[in-house]
């Protein structure tokens, strides 16, 4: 059975006619010939009852009905909105009725008497018709359909898409293209040439290469200003515009904002403070307690583990206080030994010592009116700890080999990484300079306590290494962020800082994959719960301490700068005076670097 005998079977005609004969006559021609659904009427009700509750495919209706007339039919049906064919039949065949008959939307007509030949002829025609005119209105829907779905995609995409004839002209545009071309409807036909912004320039530069080359531009990356002032890092992707006969019609241009992400924070929480970096509770914790202690002008202690930000806190808690506009002076305990440190905190006089040629005014002179911060306090010999006691009951103080006393107005915020609880305990610390100090006590939580905030942190430090480095890095990949988060981080936010600014060094693309992080990031070591009996066999065999101890990160940081104290120095965040003077108070060699690593 070909393929027109099965359009035939599923044909649905209707025959209107008031003759009994004509109707029978005409249900058998049409059935001999395999149409399958007929279905007859004798008047204009009949038929209408039959429309509604039939669709056909073709009608076939005399003109003449008892009492009423086909062209009423006709106006029916169209006013139904049913747009099949309808061959009216007339007995009385001239131009008037044929002009009649096709002003109210007949197909055709038939004059009488119809033989068989004629009425499939006409059955074949109109069917014909209907069928073209069916997959032509179903050809322009699916058009249409897809014009709605390919204007859809055009709309949601984030990306700016920008269309462009050989004229330069600016054919088509999605809004995320109007916003930052500062496009108006207005512009309609514009010239590329017209805008002069940045994201202008840069599309028409790429635009002018692809219609000279014929060849893709690919990532041209340029920084555009927004409307806000910031800056906004486009990726421009620009290739010929061609139809399926290969004519060349112009160019489409794919702008892509690939600004590294802002990190969501809570809703009411501060993801920056004063140089600290993080919106986790703990450190919301730590902003709240800096801002109400920077008011009160009393003694804090600021303790936590090496690498926290302690000296940040001291920074945050100066420029809270009154004393904002004063001094901040900072002193590195562990840096110098007992008589340089008493020195270098209360002063001399012009020999008091051999070298001591003049005058100089200490620390607490020169913080006056202001703030010294005293870092590593707990590693200070116990004569030290005396007169820092002294000082701080009576608020003032004798430099050294002067008789009379100096009073200042100096407030002393004390750090420390080491637990002087335990030092108090052990006699190592004078418990009454401890209690002194530790008026107000503020905790910085270690890294591996706030590690939701490890985001934040990595795109802070990739803007900040980003513009250093000069580098075109705009993001880092889900597995590199992944093994972030979970390494415990010893070092704190200090290591996180030196991992991210070596994979800067490291990455020549525009993504921080794994690749570019040390061995112990990318292959951390599994600590498994066991027994107790266990416990002394997997201490043995755990590679990775806890804890990294400040003397342990110094080595450490020497063999990556492979000896280079300047560079080391720039990695510990810390002065090379500093680091050199670490260096000689843990007994280092110049040449540590190529020592074995201390475990």
């Amino acid at each position: 059975m070909d393929n027109q005998v099965i359009q035939e079977k599923d044909t649905h005609i209707l025959i209107v006619d008031d003759e009994a004969s004509i109707r029978l006559t005409f249900e058998m021609f049409l059935a001999r010939e395999g149409y399958g659904a007929i279905t007859t009427a004798s008047t204009l009700d009949e038929a209408l009852v039959a429309i509604k509750e039939h669709d056909f495919d073709l009608i076939i209706s005399d003109i003449v009905l008892e009492g009423e007339k086909g062209t009423d039919l006709l106006c029916k049906i169209r006013e139904a909105g049913i747009e099949c064919p309808v061959v009216m039949v007339t007995g009385f065949p001239n131009l008037d009725t044929a002009a009649e008959a096709v002003r109210y939307g007949a197909f055709d007509y038939i004059s009488k008497p119809v033989n068989k030949e004629t009425l499939l002829k006409f059955v074949r025609q109109a069917l014909k018709h209907w069928r073209l005119e069916n997959e032509k209105k179903q050809l322009l829907q699916e058009n249409e359909k897809f014009k709605r779905y390919l204007q859809a995609i055009f709309s949601s995409v984030r990306d700016a898409i920008i269309t462009i004839d050989n004229e330069m002209n600016i054919v088509q545009l999605n809004e995320t293209a109007k916003q930052w071309l500062l496009y108006s409807d207005s512009d309609k036909q514009a010239s590329l040439e017209s805008y002069q912004s940045e994201m202008g320039k840069a599309c028409l530069q790429d635009a002018q290469q692809v219609l000279s080359s014929r060849q893709e531009v690919r990532e041209h990356q340029v920084e555009c200003r927004k409307s806000d002032g910031n800056i906004r890092i486009i990726s421009l992707n620009a290739a010929p515009l061609e139809d399926g006969f290969d004519e060349f019609s112009g160019v489409v241009i794919v702008a892509r904002d690939i600004t590294l992400p802002e990190p969501a924070t809570g809703k009411n929480s501060r993801n920056k403070f004063h140089g600290y970096v993080g919106s986790s509770q703990a450190m919301q914790n730590v902003y709240n307690l800096i801002e109400n202690v920077g008011k009160v002008d009393t003694a804090v202690l600021v303790t936590g583990q090496s690498g926290t930000g302690k000296e940040l806190a001291a920074e945050a808690l100066h420029a809270e206080s009154g004393r904002r506009d004063g001094p901040l002076v900072k002193v590195d305990c562990a840096a110098m030994p007992e008589e340089l440190l008493e020195s270098e905190l209360f002063g001399h006089i012009k020999g008091a010592f051999t070298g001591a040629d003049k005058d100089r005014p200490g620390r607490l002179i020169q913080a006056d009116k202001g703030t010294l911060f005293l870092d590593e306090i707990g590693d200070i010999s116990p004569r030290m700890q005396l007169r820092l006691l002294r000082f701080l009951q009576e608020k003032t103080f004798t430099p050294v080999g002067q008789d009379t006393h100096v009073q200042v107005d100096v407030r002393i915020v004390a750090a420390t990484n080491v637990n002087l609880t335990e030092k108090v305990r052990e006699g190592g610390f004078r418990e009454d300079l401890y209690y002194r100090l530790k008026v107000v006590e503020i905790k910085l939580p270690p890294l591996c306590d706030r590690k939701g905030g490890i985001p934040i942190l990595v795109h802070h430090f990739l803007s900040l290494f980003r513009e250093k480095l000069k580098r075109n890095i705009h993001g880092i990949s889900d597995q590199a962020m992944e093994a972030l988060s979970r390494y415990s981080w010893p070092g704190n936010v200090r290591e996180l800082r030196h991992v991210i600014e070596r994979a800067c060094v490291l990455c020549e693309g525009p993504t921080i994959s794994l690749e570019h992080f040390p061995d112990e990031i990318q292959k951390p070591v599994v600590h498994i719960s066991e027994p107790a009996e266990n416990k002394a066999h997997l201490a043995s065999v755990t590679t990775l301490p806890p804890y990294i101890s400040e003397e342990d990160e110094i080595v450490e940081v020497l063999k990556r700068a492979r000896g280079n104290k300047t560079k080391a120095a720039r990695m510990l965040n810390i002065d090379r005076s500093t680091l050199y003077r670490k260096m000689q108070r843990f007994g280092m060699a110049s040449d540590i670097a190529k020592t074995p690593h201390k475990q």
